[in-house]
């Protein structure tokens, strides 16, 4: 019998890509001769954003300032637990200035911040439990986030964190290849993870939902989860298939224009959890 899904009620923060342009290489995804439909480009942020309203989620809309078009990739510009943010120190000069944008935006909603002295990405290496463990981190390493700021992370939350080395630079965050499904259930594709942190995924996860390469490569692992509902990248059937086999309702969102940034739902949404 399919265990009951029970969905919980999230804030968001989005920003939309009216600057987006791939103009620059920092991933794999990521090609300066393809063009960009910016308004296609909006188009399907905005249908993401009435996705997650329509879910009954609140959503806050940080502004998107000229010169930076990776800003749509909101999760990456912090880490939020209980209303105490641990900030970005992004790992390229393109986006360092995206920081900045989320530290106003946090301090101007009362939150505490903490400025980062380790490099990390926010959410795009960090994932949070709540119900793992009595509160756990998830946290990535190896092509963008550096180990020791899991450590500062740790410090300023209070939470364990768990580190995780990424091996393949296809999935060069940790949201292209692992994502929390509800408070404690997670899944991943374990090709993306070195053999150690696959054991100790496996020992942390027993019932992990397990996603192939097919998967990860539409970006199926790049979602939103809220207990109930995965919203998901369309292109990624396979992945749609299996959180449904696992009790999950599978929302499936129209990304192809920012996939050419090397993002898809989760890199445009960072949770706040207050």
């Amino acid at each position: 019998m399919t265990q009951q899904r029970n969905p919980r009620k999230r804030t968001y923060l989005m920003c939309p890509p009216e600057h987006f342009t791939v103009e620059y290489v920092i991933n794999p995804w990521m090609d300066t001769s393809t063009p960009v439909d910016v308004e296609l480009a909006l188009k399907q942020w905005e249908r993401l954003r009435e996705t997650l309203v329509d879910l009954g989620h609140t959503v806050h809309v940080l502004p998107p300032r000229a010169g930076l078009p990776d800003m749509v990739f909101a999760a990456n510009g912090g880490f939020v637990v209980d209303g105490t943010v641990y900030g970005a120190r992004f790992k390229y000069p393109q986006r360092a200035a995206e920081a900045a944008a989320h530290r106003e935006f946090y301090e101007a909603q009362g939150w505490t911040y903490v400025a980062p002295s380790e490099v990390n990405e926010g959410e795009g290496d960090f994932a949070y439990l709540p119900d793992a463990y009595g509160g756990t981190i998830l946290a990535g390493y190896g092509f963008r986030t550096e180990p020791a700021a899991h450590a500062q992370a740790q410090d300023v939350l209070g939470r364990p964190a768990v580190s995780l080395r990424l091996v393949d630079p296809r999935f060069y965050h940790l949201d292209t290849a692992l994502a929390a499904l509800d408070d404690r259930t997670v899944t991943y594709f374990p090709g993306a993870f070195s053999p150690a942190s696959q054991r100790v995924l496996r020992q942390l996860f027993p019932d992990a939902v397990l996603a192939d390469e097919a998967d990860a490569l539409a970006f199926g692992l790049n979602l939103v989860g809220d207990g109930r509902h995965v919203v998901l990248n369309d292109e990624a059937s396979g992945m749609a298939a299996r959180v449904a086999a696992a009790g999950y309702v599978p929302v499936p969102v129209e990304l192809s224009e920012l996939k050419k940034g090397g993002g898809s739902v989760k890199c445009c949404v960072a949770e706040l959890r207050h």
